[in-house]
């Protein structure tokens, strides 16, 4: 029992200390909490927003881990500024109005984590403003007026993972600008002024995984505009004046997101796409493209995603997708596509969903497919609409009923007109133009097809031309043979052949050919009667004859006067040679050489 009231006592007495202690702890608080501030213990934060502080305040509490100095007026930040703030995790002096940091402003915060400077005034970072802070983790200098980014700015971030730095006025950056950000995994970069791609820069960043581009200056998007960032992830670039993607802009990149959205892109960029196999996601929208041409997306074989919205889109053609067995998603809406064929897709089974709406659809068959998938699909809660169909305008179509279905989405099968024989004979060289005209619902397409059953494209010799005449420039004999017009749409096709001959260029006699005066050559066919004869003009001979004497006249002339300066450069030339020999006897030959020699004779030469 004693020992009862003696625990009870003892939980009394330290119930009353640990109160006595948080009294004494929160009054001492309350007194290190700065006016206007208001401090929240629990959190150990220190809310200063809307304060109209002008500077920090010089008291806070030690253990404060969250300082919010938010829509102050602060202009600027002193060095060793928060030096007794070793617990702080987060710092936050968004919207203000600080034009400087001071070098070493930051140091002391050893534990900080977070940094945002977002909506100020600065125009420009000094090397050293950052030092002291070696776990920091995201830095947002985003929205400022930061004009350019000096070497090792970032030099001591080491552990740095994330800068937000959109909405500023970035003209250049410095090749060493990111020097010491070996953690770096995301960086978003703005610059309206910024006129190219800071390669150099970004080959510090090794291991980076996401960059974004805002509002870049440049049209072209140049060749190995990222290399050495091998573990790239995501690339984003929106709101510039970006018209093409050069063959190997991208190249080195492992990308799985692209996004390139708000920019003057006119057709889709596929040779710089085409070596991205592990891309899964493609955003282009908000650009000009008018068409999604087929079977040049097949070697991204793991796309998932293709969003193109806001664009100039009119067709997407027939096995646009073909190859892309993981496709789940497309959305293609506020475009101009008045349809979307099934046949566009590798497999529809995979696909989940689809943005068709505020475009000016033609509510046929071709759409058919669409309605009968509309258990298996999403539309964003957008459903399209019939726009260019005159009974069904303005109808959700995803509405009708599988019974109303046959009697409304329906197509007209394609006729050719005017189906009378077309057999045309001609001279080789002339140029010969088949007409093919066909109607049907859609509107049918028209292809020639050649005599050896291959289809003609709209370029070259033979062309099949965009009003679906067949067009035959210069016919040669190899030309001959039958041409089949294919009219097709939906709901399915009509052909008609037409018949071409041409009429090879008489093969031309070989006869006798004889220079009148002159030879007479023997002819080649021997079954060829008469000789051909050739006059020449007598004035052209004479002046061919004067031709040749005056050049050989000119060349020989130019020989002896180069001898004679020759000769002249010499000296004194003599024009006799005195030769001396001894004479053999028959007797010294036939003592084989032996005796006395006779005496010496000379001659005299001279010389021509």
């Amino acid at each position: 029992m004693f020992e009862g009231i003696a625990v009870h006592q003892w939980l009394c007495c330290g119930a009353l200390f640990l109160l006595a202690a948080g009294v004494a702890f929160s009054s001492e608080t309350r007194r290190s909490c700065p006016q206007p501030c208001r401090c929240n213990t629990v959190l150990q934060e220190v809310n200063c927003s809307d304060g109209q502080l002008t500077t920090v305040p010089n008291i806070l509490p030690q253990n404060t881990k969250i300082l919010n100095l938010t829509h102050n007026k602060i202009k600027s930040l002193v060095q060793q500024q928060f030096q007794t703030l070793t617990k702080l995790l987060h710092l936050d002096l968004n919207d203000n109005i600080m034009v400087l940091i001071e070098v070493e402003a930051f140091i002391g915060l050893q534990s900080l984590i977070t940094l945002r400077l977002a909506r100020n005034h600065l125009k420009i970072i000094h090397v050293g403003a950052f030092d002291g802070l070696p776990k920091l983790k995201l830095l947002d200098i985003s929205r400022n007026e930061i004009l350019v980014f000096l070497d090792f700015t970032f030099r001591d971030l080491t552990a740095l993972q994330f800068i937000i730095a959109a909405d500023n006025d970035v003209v250049f950056i410095s090749r060493r600008a990111f020097t010491g950000l070996t953690s770096l995994q995301e960086l978003h970069l703005d610059g309206c002024n910024l006129t190219a791609v800071p390669t150099e820069a970004l080959t510090q960043l090794g291991e980076l995984r996401s960059l974004h581009f805002h509002r870049l200056g440049l049209t072209t998007l140049p060749n190995y505009a990222f290399r050495q960032l091998e573990h790239l992830k995501e690339l984003v670039i929106s709101q510039c004046c970006l018209e093409n993607l050069s063959g190997n802009s991208l190249f080195g990149l492992n990308l799985t997101s692209l996004t390139i959205r708000n920019c003057n892109l006119s057709a889709v960029p596929y040779t710089p796409l085409h070596h991205l196999v592990y891309l899964v996601f493609l955003d282009l929208s908000f650009n000009p493209i008018t068409f999604i041409y087929g079977n040049l997306f097949g070697e991204l074989l793991r796309l998932q995603e293709l969003h193109l919205v806001g664009g100039s889109l009119l067709r997407i053609d027939i096995g646009a997708f073909r190859g892309l067995a993981h496709f789940r998603l497309l959305n293609v809406s506020r475009n101009l596509l008045t349809t979307l064929e099934v046949g566009a897709f590798h497999s529809v089974d995979t696909l989940r969903n689809l943005g068709l709406d505020n475009n000016p659809l033609a509510c046929d068959c071709r759409l058919l497919w669409v309605v009968r998938r509309q258990p298996y699909l999403e539309f964003g809660g957008y459903p399209p609409t019939c726009r260019t169909s005159v009974q069904l305008q303005g109808w959700y179509f995803l509405d009708f009923t599988e019974a109303e279905l046959p009697g409304l989405l329906t197509c007209r099968q394609p006729r050719i007109l005017n189906r009378k024989p077309q057999e045309v004979r001609v001279d080789q060289g002339h140029t010969v133009v088949f007409e093919c005209n066909a109607e049907g619902d859609p509107v049918p397409s028209v292809t020639w097809i050649s005599p050896q059953l291959k289809p003609l494209s709209p370029i070259g010799r033979i062309r099949a031309l965009s009003n679906g005449s067949l067009e035959v420039r210069y016919a040669q004999p190899m030309d001959r043979g039958a041409y089949f017009c294919v009219a097709s749409n939906a709901a399915g096709n009509d052909s008609m052949p037409v018949s071409l001959h041409v009429r090879a260029f008489p093969a031309s006699s070989k006869k006798n050919l004889r220079l009148k005066g002159w030879f007479v050559f023997p002819s080649a066919s021997p079954g060829v009667s008469g000789d051909q004869h050739i006059s020449f003009d007598v004035k052209t001979l004479l002046v061919a004859a004067t031709i040749g004497f005056l050049s050989f006249f000119s060349s020989v002339s130019v020989c002896f006067i180069f001898m004679l300066f020759w000769s002249k450069s010499k000296g004194q030339i003599k024009h006799t040679a005195t030769i001396a020999y001894v004479p053999r006897s028959a007797e010294s030959s036939n003592n084989g050489g032996k005796g006395n020699y006779m005496e010496t004779s000379r001659f005299t030469m001279k010389l021509i």
